[in-house]
């Protein structure tokens, strides 16, 4: 195996380790209480809710959530390593998309070949996977914004677009929001399934790439691109209408983190997952761990919500933000390193992946 007595000290302002480490530590925390109530979750783990990992076998658990964050992140290298700086937004879909049908297949146990990400022990257990996932990608025709194939607004798509942000430069803003919004629609037709990943794109692009910008403003920018490169609608609308609200509460210093999410919605769908991870990053802006425990406390799509906001801070704040307890015993942990440092690597390199081929060489083979 690749990963084989390898390990990746990130660096610690590396905002590539922070997006996809606070993703994943999201995820692993919420995944724990994700069917749970709030009434359950304060019963079981105290008034402050779930704050630390319960470990399943010595580790924290990643959900489909991050398994499918990181088959995202090889599908970009993946068209990067192809087509070089040719690359258009029909190439990243083909190969996200095909990403995504090898992640389908180890859900269903049908996998055959050497794939080594979906090799790593974790990213192939069946963690829950979303319905609208899995039927979509049993499709012969995966969906696009020209030619929907259901009519889901589900947040698995917002919830694993995160490296998206993290792979263009900052000229290329509307490229990362367009390409975020059409790899959510490779499964999820509904307006609200796949603008609220455009707008995820869009915040975790300019986070990563724009440091001081705060996590408000990087929201009502968001709000500005996607009425400006999608058509308007009622849906449109009420999406950031829903936006809007997530950061007025935030700054509403009286009101309680569960008070204030659940005037958000439960985080299911896409525009409530959001909605809730905007709040509780911009609630909590300079703290992730009190950003990420609010984002799971409540009954709702907590390892979802959680992804989406560690994803938000780890982009913003950089690794060094993120508790050591939360490193330790993450499932994956090394993996999750591995494709932080490809993407760094990958964005920053102007002539990769003809001066790397140690990284190209790992994507070569999807």
């Amino acid at each position: 195996m690749l990963l084989s007595g390898r390990f990746f000290f990130y660096c610690c302002n590396s905002f590539h380790h922070g997006c996809l480490l606070g993703g994943a530590i999201g995820d692993a925390l919420g995944y724990t209480v994700e069917f749970f109530s709030y009434k359950t979750i304060i019963q079981k783990y105290g008034s402050n809710g779930i704050t630390d990992f319960e470990l399943s076998h010595g580790q924290a658990l990643i959900s489909d959530d991050t398994q499918m964050t990181l088959a995202t992140a090889f599908g970009l290298l993946a068209t990067k390593v192809r087509r070089c700086k040719d690359a258009k937004k029909k190439d990243y879909i083909e190969e996200i998309g095909r990403a995504y049908r090898i992640w389908y297949l180890g859900q269903i146990e049908e996998l055959e070949g050497n794939h080594w990400l979906f090799g790593v022990p974790g990213m192939t257990d069946r963690r829950a996977p979303g319905n609208t996932c899995l039927n979509s990608l049993s499709r012969t025709q995966l969906g696009s914004l020209d030619a929907p194939i259901n009519d889901s607004c589900g947040c698995g798509g917002v919830m694993r677009v995160a490296p998206i942000g993290l792979l263009f430069p900052e000229d290329a803003s509307d490229f990362a929001t367009i390409l975020g919004a059409e790899s959510a629609a490779l499964t999820h037709s509904h307006e609200l399934g796949y603008l609220p990943s455009a707008a995820q794109a869009y915040i975790v692009h300019n986070l990563a790439n724009r440091p001081g910008l705060s996590v408000s403003e990087a929201t009502r920018e968001s709000i500005d691109a996607i009425a400006r490169l999608f058509s308007p609608s009622p849906k449109r609308d009420a999406f950031f209408n829903l936006l809007d609200k997530a950061v007025d509460l935030a700054r509403q210093a009286q009101s309680e983190d569960v008070d204030a999410i659940n005037q958000l919605g439960e985080g299911w769908v896409g525009d409530e997952a959001l909605a809730i991870a905007l709040y509780a990053s911009i609630r909590h802006e300079n703290d992730f761990e009190r950003a990420i425990v609010a984002a799971v406390n409540h009954s709702g799509d907590s390892d979802s919500t959680g992804a989406i906001a560690g994803n938000i801070l780890g982009a913003k704040l950089g690794a060094s933000s993120i508790p050591t307890k939360y490193i330790q015993n993450l499932e994956c942990r090394e993996l999750i390193d591995l494709v932080a440092e490809d993407l760094f690597i990958a964005s920053t390199v102007s002539d990769f992946p003809m001066s790397r081929p140690d990284v190209a060489t790992r994507y070569e083979s999807l």
